[in-house]
């Protein structure tokens, strides 16, 4: 049997966060640590974790009396990545500008095809700042992608389309009672058109799936 993968960094940082938006409470670092291990993260690593969301702005604490508490918020979350994500969108605008001031310095070396110090130092820096322009436009992919504000708006469709079904499932439910009621001499009519319809007897309602963020 192989051994079971232990969770990245990136993953305990997900699990804890989860922790915080569930609740949406104030924790002492001892209560973290505790309910560390619930979601997969175990206890020695909780402080390093926690700190590392406290370090990029993904967790907040403070010091009330004699105690330190920690705290975050989804949409404190979404704030904060909407301005990372800002961020790096101006970097990506000021890395095209430098691209297209490179791409005419690299154009106007080439009219003379003359090898010179000059131009291999364009091509080197544009190499360079296209380079740093793929990594940025894969960072804010990213970001994009664990927007909080979009998960929880999937949340809710799901959490519609779930609430949704399982009244349909209720009114075949009823619809079905209603018949056997009213029909008894009917019975093995009604299911023989129960099953060309799709109606099996292991028909029930749906379990809402767990999300996590």
């Amino acid at each position: 049997m192989s051994k079971k993968r232990g969770l990245s960094l990136e993953e305990k940082r997900e699990k804890m966060l989860q922790i915080f938006y569930e609740s949406q409470d104030f924790f002492l670092l001892k209560e973290l640590e505790k309910l560390g291990p619930r979601k997969g993260v175990i206890t020695q690593s909780v402080k390093d974790v926690v700190q590392s969301l406290v370090d990029d702005d993904l967790v907040f604490k403070d010091k009330i009396g004699t105690s330190v508490y920690f705290w975050s918020l989804p949409s404190c979350a979404g704030n904060q990545l909407r301005n990372v994500y800002r961020k790096l969108e101006s970097d990506v605008q000021s890395s095209k500008r430098r691209l297209a001031e490179l791409t005419d310095q690299c154009n106007a070396l080439k009219k003379g095809r003359e090898e010179s110090d000059e131009r291999e130092e364009a091509l080197s820096n544009l190499k360079k700042v296209e380079e740093k322009y793929n990594e940025l436009k894969d960072e804010m992919t990213e970001y994009a992608d664990n927007d909080p504000a979009a998960f929880e708006a999937m949340k809710d469709a799901i959490s519609v389309a779930h609430a949704a079904a399982n009244r349909w499932t209720d009114n075949i439910f009823t619809l079905r009672q209603w018949c056997s009621n009213n029909f008894p001499e009917a019975k093995e009519q009604l299911e023989h058109m129960y099953q060309e319809v799709g109606i099996t007897d292991d028909l029930d309602y749906l379990e809402m799936p767990a999300l996590e963020n």
